[in-house]
């Protein structure tokens, strides 16, 4: 969850149109407005995410348990703090597939490979943005 809020699939989500007038977080939307959610920039948000740069994992834990067995509401039923994959009826169809194939290609990473510093070299976490964000010194 960690790395689609900080590194969503698309930056932009397809545009919504405002159904009727509305105001959100003090902005007067006309009817038929249309609006472009930037996906990372949600996620970056300091008024949603406490220091939004720092990695805190148990900032995706619920602490009711859920009969479904999840732990974080990405497809935004319970709340919308971040926009993956879209969210509600308008979530990408191949949400489930997509998420299944992140935790195998991770849990492939971490399987697979020795991870080890190599000596004298650090790594820099620092992002540039081109279409979208990547190391600004490559592995």
């Amino acid at each position: 969850m960690k790395s689609l809020r900080r590194h969503p699939p698309s930056h932009f989500l397809l545009p919504h149109r405002v159904t009727d007038e509305m105001e959100f977080n003090g902005y007067a939307l006309p009817k038929n407005e249309i609006i472009y959610f930037m996906a990372r920039e949600m996620g970056l948000d300091p008024n949603v995410w406490e220091n939004p740069i720092k990695i805190k994992l148990e900032r995706f834990l619920i602490d009711d348990h859920r009969e479904d067995g999840e732990t974080f509401d990405i497809t935004g039923n319970r709340e919308i703090k971040m926009m993956s994959f879209d969210v509600r009826k308008r979530i990408c169809l191949s949400y489930n597939f997509a998420m299944f194939h992140l935790e195998y290609f991770v849990a492939n990473l971490i399987w697979r490979f020795e991870w080890k510093l190599v000596e004298g070299d650090n790594v820099n976490l620092t992002e540039e943005m081109y279409f979208t964000f990547t190391m600004k010194n490559p592995l």
